[in-house]
Order: C-alpha cells, then structure tokens, then sequence
C-alpha cells in the first residue's frame, strides 16, 4: 500500500469518505464496487496505523512527563 503510507490521516480519512460516497451511490460494476471495496479498507487500515502511532506517540509522552515529576493535577508554578 505505498500510495496510502504517504498519505496524512487526513488524507487518508478524506479518500475513505470519497470511496463511501461513490459505493453508496451506485451505478458502478460488480468489479469496480470489489476494487472500492478494497480500496476503503486499505485506506481504513492506514487510518488506524496513524491513529495507533498518534496514541504511541501520545502515551510515551505522557510517560515521560510522569517519570520527570510532572503531575497533571498540580497546577504549574
């Protein structure tokens, strides 16, 4: 999936949402509604590879934070 892993998520969910759009609306062949089909979970796989990284991302500062001394629930000085 080389063209999706240069996509953004934003990019990524946009496309998503254009593939629903055209599905949904019909009038395309057996074989071009298989292709979209596997197109949009394509997409919707590198969505959730770029949400999970983002969570990764999040949670290891989060730890970070904690294990430097930084509690959320005392206000800065």
């Amino acid at each position: 999936m080389s063209e999706s892993t240069k996509l953004t998520y934003e990019q990524a969910r946009e496309a998503l949402g254009e593939v629903v759009q055209k599905l949904e609306a019909g009038g395309i062949s057996l074989e071009e509604s298989i292709a979209l089909w596997e197109r949009g979970e394509q997409l919707a796989a590198e969505c959730q590879r770029l949400l999970d990284g983002a969570q990764a991302r999040l949670d290891e500062a989060i730890e970070r934070s904690e294990q430097a001394g930084f509690d959320e629930d005392e206000p800065e000085l």
